[in-house]
């Protein structure tokens, strides 16, 4: 029985709510009690629940079931030992409630002692005749165990018993996604579908799969025909118009994200995707008007102002990519690519030092890419910062230990500050590695390549 507290034909919930305004005491039985203890956890007013189960208790201080719900909030605060003593007397007074068991075993969860709450659930399997509920709170146990395996045969168990359990299907996919099984997941999809030919998740969840494989006509009539079983499922939509994109049908998928619009409020996603697919179709001035609208549609999302960035940086207008850029710092200061994104503008727009922070914080927020440290130790020499830079190669050494590239670098920081052991040193190591990459020294230290030490080094390894 579900309550709404707009329906004043509910005439316990009515009556108990005029109860507590007037503070005149009312009787209800036990089991009006308990479809307004389950109303109010229903709405997630626990305070009124907590009232009720007190006046509850006070009228059927012997009702297992309602002190079952005064366990279930003292579970929900945390009051795990209290909860668990209350658990263990109403097993003394009625061991075969399943209830108890489900109680007991939530505790254990909160407990991190998901075994414990595991071997509880199966016990309470044999006191049921409908066991769907455990099946799945068991499989929800094995996934905080990350036992993939044994979580999703409890999340089958629950599909066989109920074909139109969705939240099943999506975690038995979840499972087969995490252990990389896509191709048992499309065998198990499409037995499912045997039976269900016109559940239009499953087909979509299989489009998602041939997605991962990468056959892109599999995963668009998979899509299609989730579309066929619901014409207004918008997720399925999205998912057709990244795969036309794959297939380089931009003019399709920019008619499959359309129509989510649609049927719902404007999707930024579906904006953004729209304003590429016009970007690749050389329609510049459609991309810009849907990167615009991206923007303001949903003005926090990072992505919005990044394509907006990539938009003019590509047409060379970079005091506007860099206004861009910022917002989307300004978002989220915490993006490696959006500060690398900075530091590239910057650096078109000589705007050296800024260039060099950008880059430095990328770093810090670990993007090591190669050309990450070269690009900021060179940045770091043309700011006249040798010390700098040869901290920030020595980093990158770290990770690329035999970089022809960094060794040049180090080998013109170490002979233009004198220290002709350690610039004898990696040049010989950047000659060993690559000889290709030696014109760097010129380019990057023409008074180091004038050296006759170096010289020497050069025309004999060369």
């Amino acid at each position: 029985m579900k309550f709404s507290s707009e329906d004043n034909n509910n005439l316990p919930l009515t009556k108990f709510e005029l109860m507590l305004k007037t503070n005149h005491v009312l009787f209800f039985d036990s089991e009006e009690f308990e479809n307004i203890i389950h109303h109010y956890l229903n709405q997630g007013k626990i305070a009124l629940a907590k009232k009720a189960i007190k006046l509850s208790l006070d009228q059927h201080p012997s009702s297992v079931n309602l002190k079952l719900f005064k366990v279930e909030v003292m579970v929900f605060e945390d009051k795990l030992d209290e909860a668990d003593d209350m658990l263990n007397e109403l097993h003394l007074l009625d061991p075969n409630n399943e209830e108890i068991y489900i109680q007991k075993a939530n505790i254990f969860s909160k407990r991190d002692d998901h075994l414990q709450a595991i071997n509880v659930l199966k016990k309470a399997i044999n006191l049921t005749d409908d066991a769907v509920d455990l099946y799945s709170l068991i499989g929800m146990e094995y996934l905080f165990l990350d036992e993939y395996e044994d979580a999703k045969t409890y999340f089958m168990k629950c599909i066989e018993e109920d074909q139109t359990d969705f939240s099943s299907l999506y975690n038995i996919i979840y499972c087969f996604e995490f252990l990389n099984q896509h191709e048992d997941a499309i065998s198990y999809l499409n037995i499912f579908l045997d039976s269900n030919p016109y559940c239009e998740v499953a087909w979509h969840q299989l489009g998602k799969q041939y997605l991962v494989l990468k056959d892109y006509k599999k995963a668009l009539a998979a899509f299609d025909f989730a579309i066929i079983s619901d014409d207004t499922f918008v997720g399925a939509y999205l998912e057709r118009g990244k795969v036309l994109e794959k297939l380089k049908r931009y003019q399709d998928a920019i008619e499959s994200y359309t129509i989510t619009l649609s049927l719902d409020d404007p999707s930024a996603f579906a904006l953004l995707r729209i304003g590429n697919c016009y970007e690749k179709l050389k329609k510049n001035d459609l991309a810009l008007q849907f990167y615009t609208k991206v923007t303001r549609e949903d003005p926090s999302l990072e992505k919005g102002w990044i394509a907006l960035t990539r938009f003019f940086y590509k047409k060379k207008d970079y005091n506007k990519a860099l206004s861009y850029i910022k917002s989307a710092i300004h978002i989220n200061s915490e993006n490696a690519t959006v500060w690398k994104l900075y530091s590239q503008i910057n650096q078109r727009l000589k705007f050296y030092e800024e260039a060099e922070k950008g880059f430095k914080k990328t770093l810090e927020l670990g993007n090591y890419e190669l050309n990450t440290w070269l690009s900021r130790g060179d940045l770091l020499i043309k700011l006249g910062e040798p010390e700098a830079a040869i901290y920030n190669f020595e980093q990158a050494v770290d990770f690329y230990p035999d970089n022809a590239e960094l060794d040049y670098r180090l080998a013109g920081l170490y002979f233009s500050l004198n220290e002709n052991n350690k610039g004898v040193f990696h040049l010989k190591n950047g000659l060993k590695h690559n000889e290709d990459y030696a014109f760097i020294i010129e380019e990057l230290f023409p008074e180091v390549a004038n050296k006759i030490l170096v010289k020497n080094i050069l025309k004999t390894n060369l």
